[in-house]
């Protein structure tokens, strides 16, 4: 097990209104961060403060509010680029989160590059964000998916399958940095780089790294990075698309209307250069002045501690899961991601999950929007427990505390 990390999480708890919430009468121990993570005051403030201080439309108006809530907006994007190492704000496109990131990937680069007989490579750990949308692709363009497999028990990428599937040469390969399912860390900067090797571009997922641990797009070699601002103590409604100046460039746009436009006759239309491009309409002007909140606290906690503590708290749970009979724990035996996934056999992992809820701790039940993965592994559904800055180790023990109960409950063992 990793060490403890130096970052005080009873100290961050007051940062955080929502973890005064109980559920049963019992204090909450909130282990889906997976799935959502809770918001600090600083980010609730700013969304207050903006929403009824700042608010105007930006882009379009000469008045001083316009400018002033345009110039809040776009300082978001610059420190968005900041945050994810871009090496000009350009290169970031505000867009709903992680899922419309991918669309629009797949609707203006994919539907520009991907031809019929090409293969679009992914890996068997793809949340359906980063694999629906690439089979829709596929299937309307005449190509072929492969994937990387995971190696048994989904512990790791089988990095050496990858090396051939990418020496032959795929048009495009898109993976997750951090598997949502599996806490496995994918070595990005060594996969983008043998990519970069055979010609392949590159789209890493980086909902479940973003916010979690230190993200540098431009250290790892990527050409399009996403996120979303609802996973890194951000609002919901908002993420980030990173893209290379030159893709973005050269990219059609996907969605149509105000302000993505030069020029507009009634014959036919011109478009604004990146970003603009790529935001059609009104976007989320009060959630980017949140999401900029968020990198800042992010930054002030320190993503290395962050990462270190998380990492921590996963290694504690997968060693104690791992004790109760019957517990089948799926992913890396050793470093991992700040999540851990697991199965008991003959019980549904929505009876786990209702039976900890009764508890005060709230863990994710079902597929995880992973079904392909959860079927080759031979578990259907599953819980998983995640974790982030604020969580303990005592939240981990009440977690698996209530998992050994739910265990003996159901199974008499």
């Amino acid at each position: 097990m990793s060490e403890a990390p130096s970052l005080d999480p009873a100290m961050l708890r007051a940062d955080f209104p929502f973890l005064e919430v109980e559920i049963g009468g019992k204090p909450v121990a909130y282990l889906d961060n997976g799935a959502s993570t809770q918001k600090p005051r600083a980010v609730i403030a700013r969304l207050s403060e903006f929403t009824a201080h700042e608010y105007a439309n930006v882009h379009r108006g000469i008045h001083e509010l316009s400018e002033r809530a345009t110039a809040a907006y776009e300082a978001a994007r610059r420190r968005a680029a900041e945050f994810l190492g871009a090496s000009q704000p350009e290169d970031i496109v505000f867009t709903r989160g992680t899922t419309e990131a991918i669309n629009l990937v797949v609707n203006t680069w994919g539907e520009t590059h991907v031809r019929p007989g090409d293969t679009i490579l992914l890996t068997e750990m793809e949340h359906h964000s980063n694999l629906v949308p690439w089979l829709e692709l596929a299937r309307r363009k005449g190509a072929q998916v492969a994937f990387v497999p995971v190696t048994e028990n989904g512990a790791a990428l089988d990095l050496d399958a990858a090396r051939r599937l990418l020496a032959a040469r795929p048009r495009l390969f898109a993976f997750a940095h951090v598997s949502n399912t599996l806490g496995v860390i994918s070595p990005v900067a060594e996969l983008c780089a043998l990519a970069r090797e055979f010609g392949v571009t590159t789209v890493i997922d980086g909902a479940q790294s973003a916010g979690h641990l230190p993200v540098n797009v431009s250290a790892l070699g990527c050409d399009f990075f996403v996120c979303s601002g609802h996973k890194m103590a951000g609002p919901t409604g908002i993420g980030l698309l990173f893209g290379r100046a030159e893709l973005l460039e050269a990219m059609p746009p996907w969605q149509f209307g105000g302000e993505m436009v030069a020029r507009v006759t009634y014959t036919g239309a011109t478009f604004r250069p990146p970003p603009a491009r790529f935001e059609a309409g009104t976007p989320a002007i009060i959630e980017a002045a949140g999401l900029h909140a968020a990198m800042d606290y992010l930054d002030a906690v320190g993503l290395p501690a962050i990462a270190a503590h998380c990492e921590h708290l996963g290694a504690q749970a997968a060693a104690a899961l791992r004790e109760i009979d019957g517990v089948r724990v799926f992913g890396p035996d050793g470093h991992r991601a700040g999540l851990v996934t697991f199965h008991v056999e003959d019980v549904h992992a929505h009876d786990l999950a209702f039976f900890a809820n009764e508890r005060g701790v709230a863990v994710r039940a079902g597929h995880h929007c992973a079904q392909p993965l959860m079927r080759k592994l031979g578990a259907p559904s599953s819980c998983r427990m995640s974790f982030y800055l604020y969580n303990t180790a005592d939240e981990v023990a009440r977690g698996v505390a209530a998992i050994r109960e739910a265990v003996k409950f159901f199974t008499g063992s």
